[in-house]
């Protein structure tokens, strides 16, 4: 019954996976996204884990598409092809780690993993990330406070819970629905996306069978539908946005200032350095 319900509720959405763990082996990779695209995905986004607690973390280049497909394969019931992104995750224990540069710009998709409770706030508040990701493969090492979670909410940023480790090994099982559970109990269901974390095509699930779980993780039948699906667009358009607002903001050139009153001699008139004087009178 319910999985019918869903069904009819999801049947025009477009499907998201923003999280397809990247992997120098390219057949699997290649695998994965097929996969992806036969399940109903219309979107994927290969993700590129950044550990900035090493001592010289190095940003990873993203992999050309056009190095993967020469055609992409074609969406399950949709008749176009998949669309595929890049995306960076940063895991960060301290503020410094997460740094956006030139650098970060080669990505569709900024996403931070916060390990601790002030990175977490700092993420939800300052940080220009599209995605906060939350911990599945432990317990939850801080509680999910209101004002930082309401805050990333209003600033378009998406919790992202992934959900291959919880059919990978029943005591990360327990940490998934847990920590799940807590940030639904703060969120109420807003905000939140699902993604697989998927690094071999088997962990792959459909959509449906995910919006699913997303009710045993905490969310209601409206909220687990969004969250593999119209969340995920929310999300790659503010990507969009936040990549072409940079742009603008470093191209805008400063208007001139107004004449101030300490540069205006007593008679009103603006008071010119000689060498534009003499330019006026000629």
């Amino acid at each position: 019954m319910l999985q019918r319900e869903l069904h009819m509720v999801c049947k025009m959405a477009m499907f998201m996976d923003l999280n397809i763990s990247f992997t120098k082996d390219k057949k699997t990779l290649q695998n994965i996204i097929e996969t992806a695209a036969h399940l109903g995905y219309s979107t994927v986004a290969i993700n590129y884990t950044l550990e900035s607690q090493q001592k010289k973390p190095e940003i990873p280049k993203p992999t050309s598409i056009s190095d993967l497909f020469d055609k992409l394969p074609v969406v399950q019931g949709r008749s176009r092809p998949i669309k595929v992104l890049n995306r960076l995750t940063v895991v960060a224990t301290d503020p410094s780690h997460f740094r956006p540069t030139s650098e970060y710009k080669l990505f569709d998709l900024v996403a931070v993993h916060p390990k601790t409770e002030k990175i977490f706030h700092a993420a939800c508040m300052t940080f220009e990330a599209d995605i906060i990701c939350v911990t599945v493969t432990e317990k939850q090492p801080f509680h999910f406070k209101r004002a930082p979670v309401n805050g990333a909410i209003d600033r378009g940023v998406f919790f992202e819970i992934i959900y291959t480790p919880a059919i990978r090994d029943s005591t990360m099982r327990r940490y998934t629905i847990g920590n799940s559970l807590g940030l639904m109990e703060t969120c109420k269901g807003k905000g939140v996306i699902l993604s697989s974390g998927a690094e071999k095509p088997l962990e792959l699930r459909g959509p449906y069978d995910i919006a699913n779980l997303g009710i045993l993780f905490g969310l209601s039948e409206g909220d687990a539908k969004a969250a593999v699906s119209t969340n995920c667009r929310s999300v790659v358009l503010g990507g969009e946005t936040r990549t072409t607002a940079f742009g603008i903001i470093h191209t805008v050139k400063k208007p001139p200032s107004a004449p101030t009153p300490s540069d205006k001699d007593e008679s009103g008139e603006t008071d010119n350095p000689a060498s534009k004087r003499a330019k006026m009178e000629q």
